[in-house]
């Protein structure tokens, strides 16, 4: 079967629509390719950002809340109890009044430009 001029003048007239059409192709892949490697950076810069929880705190939790038991058994009782409320009570109220004597209200509020 032999081809014709007429089939030849068709098939010229298509031939920039299948150059288009592998490009487009082409272009489709590369920018598929270019948004799984912006996902994958966004993920890894989410998990170098992110605060992981540690897996092995099983034993050293358990021995820091055996410590903290013993020192308030050690005190003896209800009476101690009472009077470690009241003293931290009184640290809490010592400390707020340190603050406030500390503290200067034009502290962080004001700018100087002059120097």
């Amino acid at each position: 079967m032999a081809i014709q001029p007429i089939d030849l003048q068709a098939l010229f007239t298509q031939v920039d629509k299948v150059g288009k059409n592998q490009a487009a192709m082409r272009e489709g892949l590369q920018i598929h390719e270019s948004l799984q490697n912006v996902q994958s950076q966004r993920k890894l810069e989410e998990n170098v950002q992110s605060v992981n929880q540690s897996q092995n705190m099983g034993e050293e939790a358990e021995t820091i809340r055996d410590e903290n038991r013993k020192g308030s058994r050690a005190g003896g009782g209800n009476a101690n109890g009472e009077e470690d409320r009241q003293t931290e009570e009184e640290r809490a109220a010592e400390e707020k009044k340190k603050k406030d004597l500390l503290r200067d209200p034009a502290l962080g509020r004001n700018i100087d430009i002059s120097g």
